[in-house]
């Protein structure tokens, strides 16, 4: 381990259980956060807009006497939308359109079909009535998560959207209203943390229920999710913003240290790998790290990312760095070295990819098209890029006539005896023995 970053070497004999310690070292539900999240749901879920009120005047330094005080009306999107700059608004809707005609791409489709005994078969697809969009504030604000948590939930026919804005001391960003113009949200709230994840979750005399929240938040309004998930959906459990760079030493090295800071100056909990199988490129990004880190407005922030969750990994080509990001399985991963396609499929697990040194994560985080609401924490193993398929419910659907039932009924009948549930053989065979008469 050096000042700056966490160095490890495939060829020492205790990588692996350095690497494993590493990556598994965040602890992701910390009691106390545990506790006090779940005395937030049980207050809101007991006082209602009382208790919302309350935390929103703690947390915030936002005073209302109403909750329908805090409530923005289309007007004000409409207005922030007027108040930008004309480059910003090009800005948006360019990345707004690329969002649209990349995501209504996944819309999935009812189906049916029958069998070859008549019976009709199929899927039925249908959107969610009523979805929550998160939109973090704070330390920054993100115009971007609502044009990636709106959007597709627009392409997919959710009839209303209801975004959630923290307001601290009452500061609107106007780029971020100027988005949910853009984005069609329906009604939002100056509400954020826990508070505000109880309130869509279980509704109180202002707040509807929602079907389902998305969006990414702090650390409390991810435990918030995780608590009320079951009473309504979730997108996901989303940790620390990840970034993992694979290079060959072909990308110019400051280019490099700036893809890694741009996930570093999220937060000091954000975490930045970098493997490589040339030594003196690595020794190169760790030199140009100390001469451009001071000209970042956030190097405070990036420095102490660097710190506590830097890893560069030295390995003994490409395939091994490949198999090693498929363990870590990261949020964000570059394959920035010549021919990426070549390498694209031994890719398994990661929440995007981006392909060759000409391909920044940051274009993904603002204008390519694909949502970067995307799975952190080792989770793109076994989850998915937010999408519209997320704002989707499939039913499956079922006909029988009474000569292509016949079939199944004597299968159900069998199987339902097999397993000692009598009354499901008998509500089967009761219809075949009618179509036996």
């Amino acid at each position: 381990m050096n000042d700056r970053v966490t160095i490890l070497d495939t060829r020492d004999n205790s990588f692996n259980s350095r690497l494993v310690g590493l990556i598994s070292q965040h602890e992701i539900n910390k009691p106390e956060v545990v506790d006090v999240v779940s005395k937030i749901i049980c207050d809101v879920q007991t006082r209602g807009d009382e208790a919302i009120i309350e935390y929103t005047k703690d947390y915030d330094q936002q005073a209302a006497s109403r909750l329908c005080d805090l409530e923005l009306s289309k007007k004000s999107f409409e207005d922030a939308w007027l108040r930008i700059s004309g480059k910003e608004r090009l800005a948006l809707q360019v990345a707004a359109d690329r969002v649209f005609d990349f995501h209504q791409r996944q819309v999935l489709q009812s189906w049916e079909y029958k069998d070859e005994s008549g019976n009709l078969l199929g899927q039925r697809v249908t959107p969610l009535d009523v979805v929550g969009v998160y939109v973090p504030g704070g330390k920054a604000s993100y115009p971007s998560s609502v044009l990636m948590n709106a959007i597709p939930a627009k392409v997919a026919g959710v009839r209303e959207i209801i975004m959630l804005v923290p307001a601290p001391r009452g500061e609107l960003n106007d780029m971020v209203l100027a988005a949910a113009h853009l984005a069609g949200v329906d009604r939002a709230f100056t509400l954020g943390g826990a508070q505000a994840i109880a309130g869509l979750a279980y509704g109180t005399e202002t707040l509807p229920v929602v079907d389902k929240i998305v969006g990414p938040g702090n650390q409390y309004v991810a435990e918030a999710k995780r608590q009320v998930f079951g009473k309504v959906g979730i997108d996901m459990i989303a940790g620390p913003s990840e970034i993992l760079i694979i290079c060959d030493g072909s990308t110019p090295v400051d280019w490099v240290v700036l893809d890694l800071f741009s996930q570093a100056e999220h937060d000091e909990d954000a975490r930045v790998f970098l493997l490589c199988n040339e030594s003196k490129f690595l020794t190169s990004v760790l030199d140009r790290i100390e001469v451009i880190l001071p000209t970042m407005d956030r190097k405070d922030i990036i420095s102490e990312s660097l710190r506590r969750n830097g890893i560069f990994i030295l390995t003994k080509d490409l395939p091994e760095a490949i198999s090693i990001s498929n363990r870590i399985a990261p949020e964000h991963l570059e394959l920035s070295v010549k021919n990426p396609k070549d390498f694209l499929s031994m890719i398994t697990s990661a929440g995007a990819i981006f392909l060759g040194k000409y391909t920044s994560e940051s274009v993904g985080d603002y204008c390519a098209g694909p949502s970067h609401v995307l799975p952190t924490g080792g989770t793109a193993r076994f989850a998915s890029p937010l999408g519209v398929y997320d704002f989707q419910k499939r039913s499956s659907v079922i006909m029988c006539d009474e000569i292509g039932g016949r079939a199944l009924c004597e299968t159900a009948s069998v199987l339902a005896k097999s397993e000692s549930l009598n009354a499901h053989a008998a509500s089967v065979e009761i219809r075949l023995n009618e179509a036996l008469k």
